[in-house]
């Protein structure tokens, strides 16, 4: 009996259009869960870098995460699942064409949709019923026996534990790897690359396609998607040149 092939999905980025961390963000600032000067102080520092493109746009997101952390301290479960699913309901349509489009070619393929995403599980799990994947894993906020939030977090959004979530993946539902495929944007996105027989980089990060570039075999099978207003790119990483 053959294998089932793998559909790997980043959604920041990726499959959203911008990062969902930052929508429940302000959320939690709406709701005055998070000050209001916290993302004046601090985050918007971090946002402006990036928008001129003298920053990071992976320390946007952690600023916001590390912030988010704190916010959510002490609070139950339920409120945050209620925050996800109206920002979800709201913004979850925000996609990609490309990625939506590929997401439904997968399903008509019967390959194993999987979305593994460094924004908060309460989110992560809402995209991935509202865009029919069948499993995910996100961030996970560490909670107590009685389901309030300790201040701890187990990250999902690095290397490595994307890694360990494919890993663990591919035991749970015998995906071959060879034949498999994963979507991302951001360095640490690249262990998934490393792993399967088919990367896609969405959008990606001058990080990431530097780690393509510099390692022949991710650069060899990766393919490069760059999608702009209604037109959408396909290149290979040696059409790419950083300055």
């Amino acid at each position: 009996m053959s294998k089932n092939i793998g559909a790997f999905y980043d959604i920041d980025g990726t499959l959203y259009r911008e990062g969902l961390i930052a929508e429940i963000f302000k959320k939690l600032v709406k709701y005055e869960i998070i000050e209001s000067e916290r993302w004046y102080n601090d985050v918007r520092i971090e946002y402006q870098k990036w928008d001129k493109r003298q920053g990071n746009y992976d320390n946007y997101l952690l600023k916001m995460a590390d912030i988010y952390i704190e916010a959510i301290k002490g609070l139950h479960k339920s409120q945050i699942e209620f925050i996800a699913r109206n920002v979800v309901n709201q913004k979850g349509d925000r996609v990609y064409t490309f990625t939506r489009d590929r997401i439904r070619w997968h399903k008509e393929q019967g390959h194993v949709l999987i979305t593994i995403s460094g924004s908060p599980i309460e989110l992560v799990k809402e995209m991935a019923l509202k865009h029919g994947f069948d499993d995910y894993k996100g961030a996970e906020y560490i909670l107590n026996d009685e389901n309030f939030y300790t201040g701890e977090v187990s990250p999902m959004w690095d290397s490595k534990s994307k890694k360990e979530a494919i890993d663990y993946f591919t035991e749970k539902y015998d995906i071959d790897l060879s034949k498999s495929f994963a979507y991302g944007d951001t360095a640490g996105d690249f262990s998934m690359f490393q792993m399967v027989g088919n990367p896609v980089c969405v959008n990606p990060t001058r990080e990431l396609i530097k780690k393509v570039q510099d390692n022949e075999e991710t650069r060899l099978k990766a393919l490069v998607v760059v999608e702009r207003k209604d037109v959408i790119y396909k290149l290979t990483p040696d059409l790419i040149q950083i300055d």
